[in-house]
C-alpha cells in the first residue's frame, strides 16, 4: 500500500453510497427551499460556481489547496450563513447560503469529497480523477 493509499481512507460500499444520497438529498432540497423562497435563478447560476474558485489554492501546493477546498465545502460556513440569514430576515444573506449548501450538496452526489493532502483526487469518498498506475 503506497503512502498516499495509507493516508486517504475513503468510504466505500454502502457509506459512500449513502454518502452521495445525502449529497443529492441536500441539492434538492436547497433547490427546492430557493425556489420556495422564490430566489433569482440569475443569482442562483452566478454564484452557483463560486465555490469551486478554491480550487485556486492548490497553486500554492496540495496541503494548502486541501485546507482552503475543505473550509470552502464543508457544511459550517453555509450553515452558519443560513441561520444568520433567517436571523436577521436577510433575502441575499438566506439566498449565497441556499446556493452554496447546494453546492456542496451535487459535488458530493458527483462524488467529490472532502479533500486529503496528498492530493485534488484524493477525497473521504474515493478518488476522482485518472488512477495512476492502473
Amino acid at each position: 500500500m503506497s503512502e498516499a493509499t495509507a493516508e486517504t481512507g475513503a468510504a466505500t460500499g454502502g457509506v459512500n453510497i449513502l454518502l452521495r444520497l445525502e449529497g443529492l438529498t441536500l441539492f434538492a432540497g436547497m433547490v427546492v427551499l430557493y425556489w420556495a423562497w422564490d430566489g433569482s435563478w440569475w443569482v442562483f447560476a452566478l454564484l452557483f460556481f463560486v465555490p469551486d474558485l478554491s480550487f485556486l489554492a492548490y497553486l500554492v501546493d496540495a496541503k494548502f489547496g486541501a485546507m482552503v477546498y475543505n473550509a470552502v465545502h464543508s457544511y459550517m460556513a453555509p450553515v452558519a450563513l443560513l441561520t444568520l440569514g433567517f436571523g436577521l430576515a436577510s433575502p441575499l444573506t438566506l439566498s449565497i447560503a441556499l446556493i452554496w449548501l447546494a453546492h456542496i450538496g451535487i459535488d458530493r452526489a458527483l462524488g467529490y469529497g472532502l479533500k486529503y493532502s496528498a492530493g485534488f483526487g484524493f477525497t473521504h469518498l474515493g478518488r476522482i480523477g485518472r488512477q495512476s498506475g492502473t
